[in-house]
């Protein structure tokens, strides 16, 4: 399973993950997110990892140019759009992206079917909130295109298996404070994920 470690802060989290097995890390440049990085200390960061490492910053509503300036100047690998944007503005993407799908109900998640996308439970603060969707929600959805994020932790991981899901995207719940990670629930999580 493809592990995501979002909310990166500093660069002993960011190895932390990455000598766990992580497949790719997140880096937050929302500004009123508690996990905010600049792109001057997240391209601090992402000079330190390696290649194979994917370096994904998330964004909630700003411009495409504002993303495609932010990703090259941090030196992000692709950008993870959690808000609602039309076609024109994918289309004006100069980096790799992937939609989040803020699922409020079932029907969310299946409107989307096809595309590899992010699929978070929805709230007003744009995710980091520990919040989960109800697993029954993707019983017959596409999972094997879906990153599932909101609520996971080392000791719900496992439930997911039988689900096929792509991968796994998680924040809170690897967390001693908001933007700082507790290492050993880190390498619990990212474990029993690739087992």
């Amino acid at each position: 399973m493809w592990v995501k470690i979002c909310g990166i802060t500093n660069v002993e989290d960011a190895l932390c993950a990455v000598n766990a097995g992580a497949d790719a890390l997140g880096f937050v440049f929302y500004p009123q997110s508690p996990r905010y990085i600049s792109p001057e200390n997240a391209k601090c960061i992402a000079e330190k990892l390696p290649l194979h490492v994917k370096k994904i910053g998330l964004f909630v509503g700003v411009s495409s140019a504002f993303i495609n300036l932010t990703c090259q100047e941090s030196q992000m690998d692709m950008a993870q759009i959690h808000f609602e944007v039309d076609q024109s503005f994918l289309d004006a993407l100069e980096v790799p992206y992937r939609e989040v799908v803020r699922a409020k109900n079932p029907e969310d998640i299946v409107q989307t079917k096809g595309k590899l996308r992010f699929v978070d439970a929805y709230v007003e603060g744009f995710g980091g909130e520990g919040k989960r969707l109800a697993l029954s929600w993707f019983t017959h959805a596409d999972n094997h295109n879906i990153i599932l994020a909101g609520g996971l932790t080392p000791e719900n991981i496992e439930e997911l298996k039988a689900y096929g899901f792509y991968g796994v995207d998680v924040s809170s719940g690897v967390e001693k404070s908001k933007g700082i990670k507790d290492h050993a629930l880190v390498r619990a999580f990212i474990q029993k994920a690739k087992a």
